[in-house]
């Protein structure tokens, strides 16, 4: 009769190890819902540091002009009254050539 209860037992202890290491809600989900979260953690902080640099940004475009002077000239080509446009062409650029060419 002991015999039978501990064999009992024993079933009963591998089923609940089994059930804890690969079932649903066992450790392996644990663990990948774990990485799961790091990995989530870690794009919220590369996003957050995106919207921080944006918010300063826009602040700085509210508030200062010379944040909009440099947009300004570096993305409409824009210059000051006064002022004159110098624009340097290498020559294999002017030409369409690289060098490295082989005909």
């Amino acid at each position: 009769m002991l015999r039978y209860v501990a064999l009992i037992l024993l079933i009963l202890l591998i089923a609940l190890q089994v059930k804890l290491w690969v079932g649903q809600g066992g450790m392996a989900e644990v663990w990948r819902l774990e990485k799961a979260v790091a990995a989530q953690k870690r794009e919220n902080d590369e996003l957050r540091a995106r919207n921080d640099a944006l918010i300063a940004e826009v602040a700085n475009l509210k508030d200062g002009e010379e944040a909009i002077e440099e947009r300004a000239r570096s993305e409409l080509g824009l210059i000051k009254p006064g002022e004159k446009f110098y624009q340097v062409v290498e020559p294999a650029a002017a030409n369409g050539q690289n060098g490295n060419d082989e005909h």
